[in-house]
């Protein structure tokens, strides 16, 4: 079971405030089955070496995360941790030697803890088995499984090493996009996707029946369908109410960013401001509408926070002109055959609806406004804006951070342009092997740490198209205002 948190509380009021505990999901065993033949109906591009992302690559993040949010659980045991002759496995709950840390909070600890209450094993076991198909005598076994090798099963889709009784849920590393904290309420996604219709359900059943989210419960928001959808013909992307969390910026304590894109409709995000407003979460939600491409996917991969006043984003994309005030969200996008239709638009309870001509000009009112940062707003630019290298560096995700507290982010090493980038803004570069060392032997401390981008491998982890915002769901981070 996992142990009690005794600090914990929902709480996410930015982008880049000191991050006190995060949800992640690392690499499993559903990763290296991956097929060509089925790997872009699974969302992956590409198929991965599971070996090499997990040990040269993800376990680094884990470890870093582990330095920065819950040092007494790797401080002294670096050597041994990464001695390949002890066998250990640090990063996985099924494991004798994982870290089961209360601040790195592995998803699958959690789903493993709800499944020893034998109701809602019971529960999810049928709900699985309803939505993967498989047989009533399947069902009947599934619910005498230990738990901790049930929830194994639940996302990496076999039933052991030879026999694969569903398909694997790879995207559940990304665990950005199954739900997103703004301040004390968890709003969960409805993902676009039939590939993560399980990740979606499962994680339903983690926030409404682990102890960890007991006093959220009445905070946890689910986007409904409009009313009457099942009576729309066709199954056109448009007509769907999605919306994913890679989608879904908490930029400051009263405004969120929602994103309409490949993945996140209109109407999803015309539903969550519903939710939003009358739940009294924020005062202020803006719309980013960016091309339904999968170049872009979501906006975190088009821009992410540095700091207050510094932004990391991909220059390239051009906002039309701003148009006239409208009240409702689906009704200023509705009218495709008009071109100067605004691209992002801020709707403000009790208020009329603000448009923004540009990408920047955005940025710069939530840092200026919203953040007080009392600096000029400074934009980093993927690529350092150099063509063909913005492009590029964007598909790897140069423009997908995560802040571990403000000013010090995570990125790929594989986006030279864009480090250079940084360089010249005046960040120290640092490789996150050296980085590690150096936390270990006290040379460095990470509480001191300012404008850092720290690089870390990506050969492996670049191929499933997603960055470290991507594969990070902050649960509470420090107030920054």
């Amino acid at each position: 079971m996992t142990p009690h948190n005794p600090n914990f509380k929902l709480d996410v009021t930015s982008e880049i405030g000191t991050l006190r505990v995060l949800l992640v999901h690392s690499p499993d065993s559903g990763l290296g089955k991956v097929v060509p033949s089925k790997a872009q109906d699974w969302l992956f591009e590409d198929i991965v070496h599971l070996d090499t992302m997990r040990g040269g690559e993800y376990d680094h993040y884990i470890k870093l995360l582990m330095y920065f949010l819950d040092p007494t659980k790797i401080k002294g045991k670096l050597a041994e941790i990464n001695d390949p002759a002890n066998k250990r496995n640090f990063f996985k709950p099924d494991n004798a030697d994982f870290h089961n840390s209360t601040k790195v909070v592995e998803i699958q600890t959690l789903l493993s803890d709800i499944l020893q209450q034998a109701d809602i094993r019971k529960k999810l076991v049928a709900a699985v088995c309803a939505i993967e198909g498989v047989t009533y005598r399947l069902q009947l076994q599934l619910i005498d499984i230990n738990p901790v090798e049930l929830a194994k099963i639940f996302i990496s889709g076999s039933l052991n090493d030879e026999q694969m009784i569903f398909a694997p849920i790879p995207n559940m590393i990304f665990s950005r996009d199954i739900g997103i904290a703004i301040n004390n309420h968890m709003l969960l996604n409805k993902p676009a996707k039939k590939a993560r219709a399980r990740e979606t359900l499962l994680v339903r059943y983690i926030f409404f029946n682990h102890p960890l989210f007991e006093g959220y419960r009445d905070n946890i928001l689910e986007i409904p369908d409009t009313v009457q959808h099942f009576l729309r013909p066709g199954e056109e992307q448009e007509s769907k109410t999605t919306l994913e969390g890679g989608d879904v910026m908490m930029v400051a304590p009263n405004h969120l960013l929602i994103g309409w894109s490949e993945r996140t409709s209109v109407s999803g995000a015309n539903e969550a401001i519903k939710l939003l407003f009358e739940n009294d979460v924020v005062e202020k939600v803006t719309i980013v509408k960016i091309p339904h491409k999968r170049d872009y996917m979501h906006i975190d991969t088009v821009f992410t926070q540095v700091k207050r006043n510094v932004w990391v984003l991909l220059r390239s994309l051009t906002p039309g002109e701003p148009s006239q005030e409208d009240a409702e969200p689906i009704a200023w996008f509705a009218d495709k055959k008009n071109k100067d239709k605004p691209e992002i638009v801020q709707f403000r309870k009790g208020k009329k609806p603000k448009t923004f001509s540009t990408l920047e000009a955005l940025l710069d009112n939530i840092s200026q406004k919203d953040l007080q940062s009392g600096e000029p707003t400074r934009f980093i630019y993927s690529g350092n804006n150099e063509f063909p290298y913005d492009a590029r560096e964007q598909w790897t995700d140069s423009c997908n951070l995560l802040a571990l507290k403000e000013g010090v982010v995570l990125g790929y090493d594989r986006n030279d342009k864009t480090v250079e980038a940084f360089k010249q803004s005046g960040f120290s570069i640092v490789k996150v092997q050296e980085l590690l060392q150096k936390f270990e032997t006290d040379e460095l401390d990470p509480q001191s740490m300012t404008d850092t981008l720290i690089l870390m491998p990506s050969a492996e982890l670049s191929r499933a198209r997603g960055g470290f915002h991507c594969m990070s769901m902050p649960l509470q981070r420090d107030s920054v205002i």
